[in-house]
């Protein structure tokens, strides 16, 4: 656990607020002509997701999270939640499914994705950009279709996104997980 100075708040910088670990979505620096300097800042609980706006006069101790990243390969879901592995020492986590959110329909078995740690509580994931899915269910395609656009495809993740009209079911496809799109044929 670290301390830094407000003045020292930037984006991305993980922050302990009230026992709980925040990252900072957004921070202005305000110098008013009259008044003291301050920071205001958008930090969203990296546990809940819920954003919340917090202002620090010049010169504030902020308190930093101590938190870490590890990579780890996901496994499978049941009823407890979502099983992930570090493949380095074979050590298992479970996360529940607030915890892993949309994230979710992107999650194809060894998909491997940094989970974010608070002391020994893995409270997020971050996936990578493009993961590889297959498609289980949409319209049959036909050779020579161009038309703009496309037609919906559900994954065996449960996505559902919008591909070529010449895509049939059982194809792999590779996808964008920060937007949702496809990207080309795997």
């Amino acid at each position: 656990m670290g301390v830094i100075v407000s003045n020292q708040v930037r984006k991305g910088i993980k922050l302990l607020i009230d026992g709980d670990a925040y990252e900072v979505v957004d921070v202005d620096h305000v110098k008013p002509g009259k008044g003291s300097a301050f920071a205001r800042a958008r930090v969203r609980n990296l546990r809940t997701g819920q954003v919340l706006e917090k202002t620090y006069k010049a010169g504030d101790k902020v308190e930093t999270a101590d938190t870490q990243e590890r990579k780890m390969a996901f496994l499978y879901k049941d009823s407890e939640g979502f099983h992930f592995m570090d493949q380095s020492n074979y050590e298992q986590v479970v996360i529940n499914e607030e915890t892993v959110g949309e994230s979710s329909v992107y999650l194809a078995e060894n998909t491997e994705v940094s989970v974010l740690f608070h002391g020994d509580e893995a409270i997020g994931i971050d996936l990578p950009n493009f993961v590889t899915l297959e498609i289980v269910d949409t319209e049959p395609g036909f050779k020579g279709d161009t038309v703009s656009g496309g037609k919906p495809a559900k994954c065996n993740t449960g996505a559902v996104v919008v591909v070529p009209f010449h895509l049939n079911v059982g194809d792999k496809i590779v996808v964008d997980t920060r937007n949702g799109e496809y990207r080309e044929k795997a």
